[in-house]
């Protein structure tokens, strides 16, 4: 993919502008930069003496968890329905 080809968008991540360049449509690096800046704001509520590498890092850690239990979950899910299809086949 060439660099014409790739989407170029600035967003605003805890008061500063990031511009992110990538193959992902402007709507949803918008998305995930208001998730981003969403999360920060909320640990920073929580620890307001934090400075932003700490706070950045946290964040980082806390999205990663949820993203992990979200997978964990997911897998569960998956490996329900494929109990219940196997199940149903076997009757």
């Amino acid at each position: 993919m060439s660099q014409s080809d790739k989407t170029r968008v600035t967003v605003e991540i805890h008061n500063r502008s990031y511009t992110i360049v990538g193959q992902e449509p402007a709507h949803r690096v918008r998305m995930v930069a208001s998730l981003v800046d969403q999360k920060m704001s909320e640990i920073h509520e929580a620890n307001p003496n934090l400075d932003t590498a700490k706070l950045a890092v946290l964040t980082a850690v806390n999205t990663t968890n949820d993203y992990l239990k979200l997978k964990e979950e997911y897998a569960q899910l998956l490996g329900s329905i494929t109990r219940k299809e196997a199940r149903k086949d076997n009757d």
